[in-house]
């Protein structure tokens, strides 16, 4: 396992030496067992951060042609416009390269997104959605069940159900997915972020592995990973109107029900609603998905304008 190598430290442990490095290349390289990826060509977007000093080494192992970029850390550059915060500059490597598919990753390389051939981001929910589907075909979803966060998109909950695979929802927050597979005993979960969890593989989010673990299925399937990910959930609109509130909400949920109630009546299935306050800002989040995009941001403002009457009223 992954962590059994020092990824599970506390973050006042010492960097990992190199060692510990060695030993998480090797883990990541043997999680495919003895695949590779020989002839092809991807771009690595390190964010000139942690995967700087193990991106390209995992995949030269793996015989891969890796063209990285962003993997110069220099203590001030991580994120600066580049990695999975930026994806645009994945894509702009992967189009000037033309190459077939590149990965960018986080400062810590906790997360990943993919990029296709034609520049087209692959985020965390197409991911999982590819990762379940892989697996499940292989018997290797236990109780065929994926765990993901109520910030999922709508598509990736009806490609599960087509494919005979039931979700399993967290509230956000890769801690609250990871709790979740430990207590039912299952193997993969993630958030739209890229911040997805082999449990059998790891502890944690590892964009590293993702890669590999995806890049590994798409060529097994024999298909581009950037077409498969085009074909395998259709991303319904999601649209997130934050409502600023200047106090807390007592009994959202109850004080919301009935607009919220006739809202998703009139979205049927092709439509979901979710409506939270904010845990770190005087926000209430609003998050309509709907068929199409109009439909979503009138039905979002809607229910923003009931939440703001509702912190007019008395306490």
């Amino acid at each position: 396992h992954l962590l059994d190598e020092g990824f599970g430290a506390a973050k006042t442990e010492p960097v990992m030496s190199p060692g510990s490095i060695d030993g998480y290349i090797d883990s990541v390289v043997e999680s495919i067992e003895g695949r590779g990826f020989s002839g092809m060509r991807v771009v690595l977007d390190c964010a000139n951060g942690a995967a700087s000093a193990t991106a390209a080494r995992v995949f030269g192992r793996l015989d891969a042609d890796a063209v990285t970029v962003a993997d110069t850390p220099d203590g001030r550059n991580i994120n600066d416009g580049v990695g999975s915060n930026h994806p645009e500059h994945v894509a702009a490597v992967v189009a000037k390269e033309r190459v077939s598919v590149g990965f960018a990753f986080d400062g810590d390389a906790d997360r990943v997104v993919g990029c296709g051939f034609d520049g087209s981001i692959i985020d965390g929910d197409q991911i999982l959605a590819m990762a379940a589907i892989d697996r499940h075909d292989h018997g290797d979803l236990p109780q065929d069940t994926l765990v993901t966060t109520v910030m999922a998109n709508l598509g990736l909950r009806v490609a599960m159900r087509d494919a005979g695979i039931t979700i399993v929802e967290t509230p956000v927050g890769d801690r609250n997915v990871l709790e979740a597979l430990d207590r039912g005993g299952f193997a993969l979960g993630g958030e739209q972020s890229g911040h997805i969890i082999y449990r059998d593989l790891a502890t944690t989010g590892d964009g590293v592995l993702t890669a590999v673990q995806l890049l590994d299925a798409s060529v097994r399937r024999g298909v581009e990973l950037g077409d498969w990910a085009a074909s395998v959930m259709t991303r319904y609109p999601q649209v997130l109107h934050n409502v600023p509130v200047d106090r807390r909400m007592e009994h959202l949920d109850a004080r919301l029900d009935e607009a919220v109630t006739a809202e998703r009546a009139a979205l049927g299935a092709d439509g979901r609603i979710l409506i939270r306050p904010s845990g770190t800002e005087p926000l209430v989040r609003v998050m309509v998905e709907a068929a199409d995009v109009d439909t979503a941001e009138a039905t979002a403002m809607r229910l923003g304008r009931v939440v703001e009457a509702l912190t007019s009223e008395a306490p």
